[in-house]
């Protein structure tokens, strides 16, 4: 949508601060040894790439990634893919923060610590409004469109909001709003998610996606970091404050406008979650297109060959993504995302899996249902998915039966 003057201006007076600092619990092993935001998904991409794409093609330039846990690959990845987009003489800028540890032995105690360690960057930025913004989810969000609507309410926040079936909402922030889509209600991670008015089988949940106007923000977390009985988090502590004290809070409602209905998000923080979101890009039309050239979504791609089939007697590629330097040699791939560099060897049989890069897959190998690290070697003849008490004795196996191969892995 062409945004007016006046948006366009705005757009210009807006920060942006992406929370990449999680520790990332829920998808060790994945993250032992990377940030979250860092992990690779979709094959060619780390998750951190769709928010820093959105941010960019929303004509938003000038950003700030707060960092943390295990940063180094992600500090890498922004600096080889991302600094090279962006302008200085124009004040376009991606710059990496740290904890600033403003006593000597804390990092960051939540999101909303996070913020008031780095309040100088806001001092020295000067911004009119900060979009505050997660590492770790998939989705496609024009921000022009979230501020236009920013403005016209008059919030002192704007909260982007997705419709979801009440069962999936105990895991998410679920808010309440009036006709006007004023917050006059949330509740973090609630066991009963409140249904919509509208739909009772539906709840409205927060992408985790924040557009503040700068003094509010500022405020809310200063007030925040000498409160009693705080977690220091904007979904638990300062959002249900500032709707109970009446402050105008609004819900940006993401729908895909071409046919009326929720539009694609995915919080990919755990295995489950993970395994899954990657699996909705193989479909025969996916809900999530990696390949709408007019959003393009950009990374760090490494300099490997074109990907390359041989033994067409053997090979069989069904529904499956192969990035740069995939060799497959005489296997089978059904439904799987390989990332670059990797290789499939004669009569391997690969099933519903997310292999890493630089993985090597043993001949009369058969994987199915299997996430499988950077840098792995399966030997040859190893079945890995098909007896999940013998898996449990070498690899991390999820409730579901998903199997996580991780860096290091011992094969007997």
């Amino acid at each position: 949508m062409a945004l007016s003057r006046e948006m366009q201006s705005a757009l210009r007076g807006v920060l942006v601060m992406i929370l990449a600092g999680g520790q990332g619990e829920r998808l060790y092993p994945l993250t032992k040894r990377r940030a979250k935001p860092s992990v690779r998904f979709g094959g060619a991409y780390r998750m951190i790439d769709f928010t820093l794409s959105n941010s960019v093609n929303s004509g938003l330039k000038r950003i700030y990634v707060l960092t943390q846990f295990a940063s180094t690959s992600l500090s890498r990845h922004i600096r080889r893919g991302w600094s090279g987009l962006l302008a200085d003489d124009l004040d376009e800028f991606i710059e990496v923060l740290p904890p600033q540890r403003l006593t000597a032995d804390r990092f960051y105690k939540g999101t909303a610590d996070a913020i008031y360690q780095n309040l100088f960057v806001l001092q020295d930025e000067r911004p009119e409004r900060v979009l505050l913004l997660s590492g770790d989810h998939a989705y496609k969000l024009d921000y022009g469109d979230m501020l236009e609507h920013h403005v016209h309410t008059g919030a002192a926040l704007t909260i982007a909001c997705l419709e979801v079936p009440r069962e999936s909402a105990t895991q998410l922030g679920v808010a309440q709003c009036d006709e006007q889509s004023r917050i006059i209600g949330f509740e973090e991670k609630p066991e009963d998610p409140k249904p919509m008015p509208a739909n009772p089988d539906m709840a409205l949940v927060s992408m985790g996606v924040y557009l503040w106007d700068t003094k509010a923000l500022a405020q809310e977390v200063a007030t925040d970091v000498t409160a009693r009985d705080t977690k220091h988090d904007f979904g638990r502590n300062i959002i249900p404050s500032m709707v109970e004290r009446g402050l105008p809070v609004y819900a940006y409602i993401f729908r895909d406008k071409k046919v009326d209905k929720p539009a694609y998000w995915r919080d990919i923080g755990t295995l489950e979650s993970y395994w899954a979101a990657n699996m909705d890009l193989v479909n025969l039309v996916p809900e999530f297109d990696l390949y709408d050239g007019a959003w393009p979504i950009y990374t760090y791609r490494p300099q490997y060959p074109p990907a390359k089939t041989v033994h067409p007697d053997l090979t069989r590629v069904e529904d499956s993504l192969l990035c740069d330097g995939c060799i497959i040699s005489g296997a089978t791939l059904r439904r799987s995302i390989l990332s670059p560099g990797v290789r499939v060897h004669r009569r391997a049989n690969i099933d519903e899996c997310v292999v890493m890069d630089d993985v090597d897959i043993g001949e009369d190998t058969k994987i199915r249902r299997t996430i499988v690290d950077e840098g792995v070697s399966v030997p040859s003849g190893y079945q890995i998915g098909y007896d999940l008490e013998a898996d449990r004795k070498r690899f991390v196996v999820t409730d579901s039966g998903l199997v996580v191969v991780a860096l290091g892995a011992v094969f007997d």
